[in-house]
């Protein structure tokens, strides 16, 4: 039996409006093409990734901080409780195979690191331009929209990327966002 891909997407428990909107469509786009979503199981962002998932009618991996699986968000379908705060950043890293940033705080930054130093690539939607300080790591892609971001991932599964180009942006000057 094929396993469905893991995709991880990252992001802040406070989001804005626009990366709220952005995970959530991400979230329906990843289980349209068959994947899982794994994310933090909480909130902003990662309610929002979840959502989306859970409307698509997907399963939701949320990996919660805390020694509770009622501090999980309404539409995570598989809670792991951990009991390690931001130490789970690894295991949200590590149960993923490629992962999409989407805004972020200082959290998000340590899980793209993570993902860097292990070697999972990483997709940035609205996300920290490590690009712009120097990052030139062939793991590290940037996307635009959320169907870009996801064709990406998927691309780097080596997936069906639905008609997008997923080449890699870094460092074209062409595809940065300023």
């Amino acid at each position: 039996m094929k396993r469905q891909p893991r995709i991880g997407v990252m992001g802040p428990g406070e989001a804005s409006v626009a990366e709220i909107e952005s995970a959530r469509e991400v979230g329906g786009l990843i289980v349209e093409r068959g994947g899982i979503v794994v994310c933090g199981g909480r909130g902003g962002v990662m309610e929002a990734v979840s959502r989306g998932a859970s409307e698509a009618g997907g399963i939701v991996i949320g990996i919660l901080p805390g020694f509770s699986d009622k501090e999980a968000n309404p539409y995570v379908t598989v809670p792991i409780v951990t009991g390690m705060s931001m130490a789970r950043n690894v295991i949200n890293i590590m149960s993923s195979e490629v992962v999409i940033a989407i805004g972020g705080a200082y959290g998000t930054l340590s899980e793209i690191a993570i993902a860097l130093k292990i070697g999972k690539p990483v997709v940035a939607l609205g996300s920290w331009r490590l690009d712009k300080i120097g990052c030139d790591s062939s793991l590290f892609h940037i996307a635009v929209t959320p169907e870009a971001a996801v064709a990406t991932a998927f691309g780097l599964l080596g997936a069906d990327s639905g008609g997008f180009s997923f080449e890699k942006t870094t460092l074209k000057p062409e595809n940065r966002i300023i």
